[in-house]
């Protein structure tokens, strides 16, 4: 396991979830994300529980000068990062016509071209050292028809599956965590209440889970991971199905 963590979008969430359980193997942890007082009470919590050291870096991802001390923490020689988990995100509503553009951009923004500089800053660290990975939280939205949030994670599962071919033989993996519906506080910023998402409850995963199923397959070297089985029948299905079937199943929930 990783000595020493990067977790974007750390302080909640499936971010959280990650800090919690690579601190409980003893990695040492830095834990980026924008909401300060969070950051700091989950850096102690973590501290005191594990005995790790946690580095909490606040940064606005989607601000130049804060991905740059972001980018130049992965890259510090001295410092080394073992494992980067490009995990911050946000969502939208699926209607992009009537969506304000500039809020389309950044999201863009955050889910490409964030993720993109930092495996970047990441790759060009590790593989002079022969060893390192790269966790993408994607999405299931990647396989399905789901507005710009499926074209965003389907880049990710894309990119992650071309560098864990061309980078993996060097000893740096790159893996895309899928997963569907998970109980965390994404649908909540949506400002949708818990049970008015739309999603029937057997749709819906454990974070706890999620994550260490990712922790797994990453530590395996797998491309692709999509944690539950009943995610995974569905892309198999959905992938087989009519488009207009698809669209339908991704139109679901927000």
């Amino acid at each position: 396991m990783s000595r020493t963590a990067l977790i974007t979008g750390a302080s909640s969430g499936l971010g959280a979830e990650f800090a919690r359980q690579l601190a409980a193997t003893g990695a040492d942890l830095v834990l980026v994300a924008r909401d300060r007082t969070a950051l700091d009470e989950l850096a102690e919590r973590i501290r005191r529980k594990h005995g790790v050291a946690v580095e909490a870096l606040r940064a606005d991802l989607l601000k130049p000068r804060h991905l740059k001390l972001v980018v130049e923490r992965l890259s510090d020689p001295e410092r080394p990062v073992d494992l980067l988990v490009n995990n911050a995100g946000f969502g939208l509503p699926l209607d992009f016509a009537g969506n304000d553009i500039d809020d389309e951009v950044r999201h863009l923004e955050m889910h490409v071209e964030v993720p993109m500089r930092l495996s970047h800053a990441a790759l060009r660290a590790m593989l002079p050292r022969g060893r390192g990975r790269i966790i993408n939280i994607a999405s299931v939205g990647a396989f399905i028809p789901r507005s710009t949030y499926g074209a965003c994670k389907r880049w990710l599962v894309v990119f992650s599956e071309w560098a864990n071919g061309q980078y993996g033989p060097q000893g740096v993996t790159t893996t895309a965590v899928c997963p569907g519906y998970t109980h965390t506080n994404f649908h909540e910023r949506l400002g949708l209440p818990p049970g008015q998402e739309g999603v029937p409850d057997w749709m819906w995963l454990d974070a706890r889970t999620v994550v260490a199923d990712g922790l797994r397959d990453a530590a395996r070297g797998k491309a692709v991971s999509v944690p539950s089985l009943r995610y995974r029948l569905i892309i198999g299905l959905v992938r087989f199905a009519p488009r207009s079937l698809g669209a339908r199943v991704g139109a679901r929930g927000r």
